[in-house]
């Protein structure tokens, strides 16, 4: 297996998840700052994680990844009364699975030798592997490849015939655990959430559906509302057993038109590849941008700027009759919107 190169320094990373975050939860900034304590570098990654680069953090405290976790956990506890599970590895994809199979609480860190991470990695499931969806999976498996250990074993050329050149050249690399990425510390976006919480744990594929339309439909009334705009949505669905899947997508342009964001929704919605999966609640995330230095692509679709003459009624009807004073027909009757 080759991994990471003798000549090369090993970094060490961990990942950080805070128990009981929400989105747009006051307390993310506040745990944000506490591992800032430990290390400058830190990436944030909404609504309750964040990546951490320890690198000449062990030097400065003295202290090696598993005990600078140790002081991550315990600070962020006594400063903030969140708790943690944490990950560590030699890059960002091992520090994320380690942190993937810890009990809440817990830490988990995945040595630097070549055969601890093999033995870490190559038992696990595809589906354990960072970047590979439902969809990618379901792939893998049909052709008999169950295992990461299975995909290391696997020819790139292979892998590239069933999932494409690009596909399959990160997969192979990720499964020999080559992850280039590296943490970007970047000020935390401002955000506006939507969520619908289920009553109960829903199969239904279609109530999903209307779901993600609802969501869609309450943050573009709550961006035209803050005169805001968004360019980058994200959905996360989190399951039963309290996991969750989030996917992203930037916009050709910002904007606050429910029919574009409704159609972005959709398609990340769609690439999850759900099949009889148990949602307990749906959420929409869109970065905040000021309205005033949207730029508006103009069409010459007479039915593009009706649309936004029919959003701009409705938006007039909601304010004065309240927020379901209009809403699309296939909303009609679905229940308690959160």
């Amino acid at each position: 297996m080759n991994t990471v190169k003798p000549t090369q320094p090993v970094r060490h990373l961990v990942q950080v998840h805070y128990h009981g975050m929400t989105p747009g939860d006051p307390r993310y900034p506040q745990v944000l700052d506490v591992l800032a304590t430990i290390t400058a570098r830190v990436q944030a990654l909404p609504p309750d994680a964040a990546v951490a680069d320890l690198t000449g953090a062990e030097r400065y405290f003295e202290r090696g990844p598993e005990g600078l976790a140790q002081l991550i956990r315990l600070r962020t506890l006594a400063w903030t009364g969140v708790a943690t599970t944490i990950g560590a590895g030699s890059s960002r994809m091992l520090a994320s699975m380690a942190a993937a199979v810890t009990e809440p609480g817990g830490i988990t860190v995945v040595p630097d030798s070549d055969e601890a991470i093999v033995a870490f990695l190559h038992p696990r499931p595809v589906a354990a592997l960072t970047g590979v969806g439902p969809a990618t999976a379901r792939t893998l498996t049909q052709y008999g490849l169950q295992t990461i250990g299975d995909i290391a074993h696997t020819p790139l050329a292979t892998l590239q015939r069933l999932l494409g050149a690009a596909a399959g050249r990160q997969l192979y690399e990720r499964a020999h655990a080559h992850d280039p990425r590296t943490v970007t510390p970047h000020a935390l976006p401002k955000t506006t959430t939507v969520s619908h919480a289920f009553d109960r744990d829903e199969l239904d594929a279609d109530t999903q559906h209307r779901a993600v339309l609802s969501v869609t439909h309450q943050l573009g009334a709550r961006l035209r509302d803050d005169q805001a705009v968004t360019r980058t949505l994200t959905l996360t669905v989190r399951y039963a057993d309290r996991s969750s899947t989030s996917r992203s997508r930037t916009l050709p342009e910002a904007t606050a038109h429910t029919p574009t964001l409704t159609r972005t929704a959709l398609a990340l919605f769609e690439s999850l590849g759900l099949q009889r999966a148990r949602v307990r609640t749906i959420t929409l995330t869109g970065e905040l941008g000021d309205c005033a230095s949207a730029v508006r692509q103009l069409t010459l679709d007479p039915d593009d700027n009706k649309a936004y003459r029919v959003e701009a009624a409705a938006d007039r009807a909601r304010q004065r009759f309240g927020q379901d004073a209009v809403l699309p027909a296939a909303l009609a009757r679905f229940g308690d919107r959160r």
